[in-house]
């Protein structure tokens, strides 16, 4: 790990891929401060009998506004804070923000972007023909990731590793799959700011986005810091003198 650590606002915002590396095994892309200690972790699981892998890593600003689009127009499924379906021909502009972002980040504040964020499964658990849905039944007790849902609980923070949708905060739901790099995450996070959000979605071609812009405060303190803090003696801290570049 370097001495310092900067992000530029392209990389900050998902429209840059500089950071990034290209991993073959597992194969994902992440930030190239995060791939050692992923390998790390992935080793440690292997000998609990988990075969740790992401099926989400670096997500890039295009990517992440197809996704926002496509739930504004009612092509990609949009549910409610308790799970409902909802009709996105049937809600106004900012009733779509209400509901895309209690599960999808806006374009350009993905934690996902800085390639520090990712998603995990066990591979190992998974049966033949088995569709992996990502939702909080496969992480709970009885579901078919619960063994690994106790081995994050209790090796993550060893390696670096946090999970910052662990309980719901009034954003975000919660997302016992999604894990980030504390010592590399909390740089980006020291570093993002609504100004750096606000330059991204200037010339989007994005959906709803001016009653996105009226709120973007509001969406910087509720969905982008209303985040849970990494536990107390994580493996690894913010590395000092960062700056954005």
């Amino acid at each position: 790990m370097p001495d310092t650590l900067s992000f530029s606002a392209e990389t900050l915002t998902g429209r840059s891929r500089a950071h990034i590396v290209d991993m073959e095994d597992p194969r994902c892309s992440l930030h190239r401060e995060v791939v050692q200690p992923l390998l790390a972790m992935r080793a440690a699981a292997r000998r609990a009998g988990i075969d740790l892998v992401p099926i989400s890593g670096f997500r890039d600003f295009d990517r992440q506004l197809a996704i926002w689009n496509g739930k504004c127009r009612g092509e990609r499924e949009l549910r409610g804070v308790g799970g409902e379906l909802l009709d996105a021909r049937a809600l106004s502009e900012e009733e779509l923000v209400d509901a895309i972002l209690i599960w999808s980040a806006l374009p350009g504040a993905s934690r996902h972007h800085w390639g520090t964020d990712m998603d995990v499964i066990d591979a190992a658990a998974v049966p033949a023909g088995y569709v992996v849905r990502l939702v909080q039944e496969e992480y709970a007790s009885g579901g078919i990731f619960s063994k690994l849902n106790r081995w994050l609980d209790d090796n993550a923070g060893q390696h670096g590793f946090f999970r910052p949708y662990g309980v719901f905060r009034g954003g975000f739901r919660p997302e016992p799959w999604h894990l980030s790099y504390a010592p590399v995450a909390g740089v980006a996070e020291q570093l993002f700011s609504a100004d750096l959000l606000r330059q991204a979605l200037a010339a989007a071609p994005m959906d709803a986005v001016d009653a996105a812009r009226r709120r973007l405060p509001q969406i910087m303190e509720r969905y982008v810091r209303n985040i849970d803090p990494p536990p107390a003696g994580i493996a690894g801290a913010a590395i000092p003198g960062t700056r954005l570049a």
